[in-house]
């Protein structure tokens, strides 16, 4: 019996944000067969706010948390609005940027913010190979961008990328 997924999200209260626009000559999903790959999602809340800042310098760990669960917050969002969650198979890949400082080092375990928040919301479908990166800064200041690859359920007709429109 598959998953529902909408179900979950609404029973943990969570209020999924629209797939943004790309702000550049980029798609926010390639599909290749049974794959999908998303592009980054940065902290940035539903009312259009970013958390921002250095881990280290600016933020704690535990704010670090907060920014690497609403970026995953922002990937469930893509996946809602541009795949559907009838077609999501399974997390794959995570990938985590980290904004931080030269001397912290706990990114791993920023990036446990998205990772277990990806459990609590898709189950074992959640699961996923992941890597943790330091960066020195990150688009609009944000402290944590994440790119994901998932498993998708094939269609039987071919894909056809939706049109998004360009923002300036």
């Amino acid at each position: 019996m598959p998953v529902d997924y909408q179900r979950r999200i609404q029973e943990l209260k969570l209020h999924l944000p629209k797939a943004p626009q790309p702000s550049g000559s980029y798609r926010p999903v390639v599909i290749s067969g049974e794959y999908a790959f998303l592009s980054g999602q940065i902290s940035k809340t539903s009312d259009g706010r970013i958390l921002s800042g250095k881990l280290g310098q600016d933020l704690t760990l535990e704010a670090g948390q907060a920014a690497a669960k609403c970026a995953a917050l922002n990937v469930l969002g893509v996946i809602h609005d541009l795949i559907g969650f009838a077609r999501f198979e399974r997390m794959i890949r995570v990938v985590g940027y980290v904004q931080s400082s030269a001397g912290f080092y706990e990114i791993s375990q920023v990036m446990n913010g998205a990772s277990d928040f990806f459990l609590e919301v898709l189950g074992e479908s959640g699961l996923h190979a992941r890597s943790a990166v330091g960066m020195a800064s990150l688009p609009l200041n944000a402290a944590v961008e994440i790119e994901a690859t998932i498993q998708i359920i094939k269609s039987g007709h071919s894909e056809k990328p939706r049109r998004l429109r360009r923002t300036p």
